[in-house]
């Protein structure tokens, strides 16, 4: 009786949670892919580079510091250890070609589950047209707001140097009158 380790379907909400949306493109990062395929980030991006010819920049792209930070601060990763280099991003097309350089069983398996999952990404888009117009105004919105934001600290700033720059009336009983009260007088 053979061993054969049963594989299971990755649930398609894992999938979709590793889909992000980078230059206005749905990719899935190479370690996401490594892992959806089993395989190590290292002898993926060594199958990948070993065939560089079939990923054009439409297919795979390297990120940009600015898009790994924002990255990060989206994932909530740790700062510490790491990668040495920013991740390599695969578009539709690039995660197809990763499937035909490692020719593995899982590999195609796990690369019809994607390409499901990714249809459905692209149809929930399509389907929403008015989504990417949403998105565009919100962070029109919050471009505004943050600018609106950096007017009302700086009136606060000048508030408080205003403030500071007053000389400050001394606190308690210092310099004060003695107090008069109505006493009653004795009548004579």
């Amino acid at each position: 009786m053979s061993k054969k380790k049963r594989r299971t379907k990755i649930p398609t909400t894992y999938i979709r949670s590793r889909i992000h949306l980078i230059r206005g493109v749905f990719v899935i990062l190479d370690t996401d892919l490594a892992a959806l395929y089993e395989v190590s980030p290292k002898v993926l991006l060594q199958s990948v580079k070993r065939n560089k010819e079939r990923f054009p920049p439409d297919f795979m792209f390297r990120l940009t510091d600015d898009e790994e930070e924002n990255l990060r601060s989206q994932t909530v990763t740790s700062s510490w250890g790491g990668r040495r280099y920013n991740h390599y991003a695969f578009t539709y097309n690039g995660i197809a070609m990763t499937a035909s350089v490692l020719r593995s069983e899982r590999a195609i398996e796990t690369l019809k589950q994607i390409m499901r999952t990714f249809t459905a990404v692209q149809q929930a888009v399509i389907h929403d047209r008015d989504l990417s117009h949403r998105v565009t105004q919100l962070e029109y919105g919050f471009g505004e707001l943050r600018q609106d934001m950096n007017v009302i600290y700086g009136i606060i700033d000048e508030a408080r140097q205003l403030e500071e720059k007053k000389p400050k009336a001394p606190m308690g009983f210092v310099g004060e009158p003695k107090a008069v009260y109505n006493a009653r007088r004795k009548k004579k």
